[in-house]
């Protein structure tokens, strides 16, 4: 080999490398700048199938990835936010969505002919003008603005790299003799298909690559384009199937229905081109273009789901025959598994749904809480020994969710994030760890009533219960308010927590003044008088964390 073929090699490897990156990129950009329309994008998913199959469209087309979103999908599922009915029509979306890709592709050979409209012409403006927002702008629109450029940028200048290298080789009797046995044997086509898009993880970059290597010659007949895209249409489902291990069986089944979906479709038009290529040999064996590529992949992932949408239930039936076990023993025993699972890192493949995943965990962990607190003043007011060592061992679970969801935080702050993501993310770390503190309150407060603690059983007088239901009233509803705010992002909760809190401050300083001048005068147990101090420091510190908890809240709001 030499030194001229290597560095065609390292030219070609490099323009792969930066395509994959523009990709990756600009699919970054497109998020940030999407915002919480991708949450929202998840939050009209209903039974109404076809309305799933638009959504798997919209995040595939915003993420360029059908493997990204499929496992995406088989991570809602797994986590229990998203149902089999909905994941076939994610699925089946999915790949039309990633058709997008393609057509930017194609932009290329479209600017050859009008070169003023060459997409590479402009590739090295759009990386310097993107550079120059991202490095010397304030603005984070800006910046995201800069990030889609510099990918798009990428992308363009990686397939002139790759067009470049590999044109001086496209005219090799060798190549077109191979992309004629690719056409003429339809195994062989799916076959390589298959293979390299399960190497390059992404039928997106197969299908760009053969798309550069169709505009760089004449050298890629029609049947080899069809059937190599067949090929990748399959081999984008390795990805989604090596993300199924361990997880749930439903899980599972996502990524089998996927396979299924895409197998029956490769199967069923590959058998009618092969059919078609039979009668019109000629056409067969003639060159096909950029577009034409896009054009032929549009055109049958469009037909494909249209054609299996009216079998769906059977495509998820199918599935149930294909993954083997039962549901049922998969049901989670507790609600640390269930936290585990809710925190599915299948779902960082987007940062927006990972974020708002993790606002749902941080709220489902103050709801445990809200619980715990109510059982351990039930506790005083009504001594239980099986309620006050269920408040010992949901105190547990607690610190157990803390550890789980603040090592999700950080890795969804690793992520490609805008500003007010990891403003949000920076607010959770904080509320998590209030949270846990209120737990950690509720439990001193269940454990001051614990006779196994060696002293007399604490009785406080009908005087003193009075006064303690009612300031625990008002610690419940500040810190209920505190998860409704942070649940809601409601700045009316979090505003009422505010006013719980003053309260609270001033009836604990009420209540201490009282209850040291019933133990000065000897009408109260010292034991239980310091009982009843402790549970009311315990409760004010409570109100005072369910402040901080609204507090983010209204920073985000501000």
């Amino acid at each position: 080999m030499s030194m001229n073929d290597v560095s065609n090699l390292f030219s070609f490897i490099g323009g792969l490398g930066m395509f994959l990156y523009g990709m990756h990129g600009m699919s970054a950009g497109i998020q940030k700048s999407a915002g919480s329309k991708m949450q929202e994008l998840l939050g009209i998913l209903t039974n109404n199938r076809l309305v799933a199959v638009l959504v798997g469209a919209a995040i595939t087309a915003i993420i360029q990835s059908s493997a990204a979103t499929t496992v995406m999908a088989i991570g809602f599922v797994n986590a229990g936010m998203m149902t089999l009915g909905q994941a076939v029509g994610i699925v089946m979306g999915a790949n039309i969505g990633t058709c997008i890709t393609a057509w930017i592709v194609s932009l290329e050979q479209v600017g050859s002919s009008f070169q003023a409209f060459s997409p590479s012409l402009y590739a090295p403006l759009l990386i310097g003008v993107g550079a120059y927002f991202v490095m010397f702008s304030s603005k984070p629109k800006k910046q995201i603005y800069g990030e889609i450029m510099i990918g798009l940028g990428l992308l363009f200048t990686g397939l002139n790299f790759m067009g470049s290298a590999a044109k001086i080789y496209m005219d090799s009797p060798v190549v077109s003799d191979a992309f004629l046995l690719f056409g003429d044997n339809p195994f062989l086509g799916m076959a390589t298909g298959i293979i390299v898009t399960a190497i390059m993880q992404s039928s997106s970059a197969s299908v760009g690559v053969l798309q550069t290597l169709a505009a760089t010659s004449g050298a890629v007949s029609t049947s080899a384009a069809v059937y190599i895209s067949l090929g990748s249409n399959i081999g984008t489902c390795i990805t989604a199937i090596l993300s199924s291990f361990g997880t749930t069986r439903k899980a599972k089944r996502v990524a089998a229905m996927h396979l299924i979906y895409n197998v029956i479709g490769a199967v069923v038009f590959g058998l009618i081109f092969y059919i078609f290529f039979g009668f019109f040999r000629d056409y067969a064996h003639q060159s096909i273009d950029s577009v034409g590529i896009s054009i032929f992949h549009t055109g049958f992932k469009v037909a494909c789901t249209v054609m299996l949408f009216p079998f769906a239930n059977w495509l998820i039936k199918l599935s149930g025959f294909l993954v083997k076990g039962q549901d049922a023993e998969e049901e989670p025993q507790n609600v640390e598994t269930v936290t585990l699972r809710h925190l599915d890192k299948r779902i960082l493949k987007s940062p927006d749904f990972a974020v708002e995943n993790a606002v749902k965990e941080v709220v489902h962990m103050g709801e445990i809480t809200q619980k715990n607190l109510h059982d351990a003043c039930k506790v005083v007011m009504e001594y239980d020994e099986e309620l006050l060592q269920k408040v010992y061992a949901t105190e547990k679970t607690i610190n157990a969710m803390e550890k789980m969801i603040t090592q999700y935080l950080v890795d969804i702050n690793n992520l490609s994030l805008t500003v007010k993501q990891h403003d949000l993310i920076k607010n959770l770390f904080y509320s998590v760890n209030d949270i846990e503190r209120v737990g950690d309150h509720a439990e001193n407060i269940a454990e001051i009533m614990d006779p196994s603690r060696g002293g007399e059983p604490i009785r406080f007088s009908p005087d003193a219960q009075g006064e303690m239901a009612e300031i625990m009233g008002l610690v419940k509803d500040a810190f209920r308010c505190s998860i409704n705010a942070r649940g809601r992002l409601s700045i009316e909760d979090a505003v009422l927590v505010g006013k719980f809190e003053e309260k609270v401050d001033d009836m604990e300083e009420e209540l201490r003044e009282k209850h040291i001048e019933r133990l000065s005068k000897q009408q109260c147990d010292p034991a239980n008088g310091v009982a009843f101090l402790d549970i009311l420091s315990n409760l004010e510190r409570i109100s005072d964390h369910a402040y901080n908890l609204a507090g983010y809240v209204m920073s985000e709001h501000e």
